[in-house]
């Protein structure tokens, strides 16, 4: 990975560390980059789960047809009518967070499905990661980065990889 280059000042995500603070969910209009559209037998069950579990907020609703959900800016998610699937996607998707917000994450989620979170675990890429299984049998990660400690064991793994931190 040799054309790369700093690019967090494009970043909603803040620059990690245990002090993070987290910025306040996007109410913006946007062209969407990205987005992930889940379908869902019970768009406001699912909709609350989102929600108060996962910290969304429910950006705009059309009854019946779609409730479009967001965090920070280009974390968007559309849920619309459909039928949950018996086995999980193959599909999984992930978001960012903070540090101080992975254990707010798992406790709310566990208040509303429990049994619906497996972590949270140290990565080797210096996240730390939560997954969640939202009712609709989505598969989530919510990420959040660690400071960067050049000498720590994910650095070296980083490194063996070709991904040298911006002050290297």
């Amino acid at each position: 990975m040799t054309d790369t280059f700093s690019a967090f000042d494009i970043s909603s995500v803040p620059l990690p560390g245990p002090d993070a603070v987290a910025p306040e969910p996007y109410r913006g209009i946007y062209a969407m980059p990205m987005y992930v559209t889940v379908p869902t037998p019970d768009l406001a069950a699912s909709a609350d789960f989102w929600v108060r579990g996962l910290g969304f907020i429910d950006f705009f609703t059309t009854p019946g047809h779609v409730t479009h959900l967001r965090r920070w800016a280009f974390q968007d998610v559309l849920l619309v009518p459909g039928v949950r699937p018996a086995d999980a996607p193959m599909m999984t998707v992930g978001f960012s967070c903070v540090l101080n917000q992975i254990d707010q994450i798992a406790a709310a989620c566990e208040a509303l499905v429990p049994g619906s979170t497996t972590g949270p675990r140290l990565m080797p890429w210096n996240t730390i990661e939560l997954e969640v299984r939202t009712p609709e049998n989505l598969r989530v990660i919510m990420t959040a980065a660690r400071p960067y400690d050049p000498d720590s064991t994910e650095a070296a793994f980083l490194r063996a990889q070709g991904i040298t931190a911006p002050e290297e």
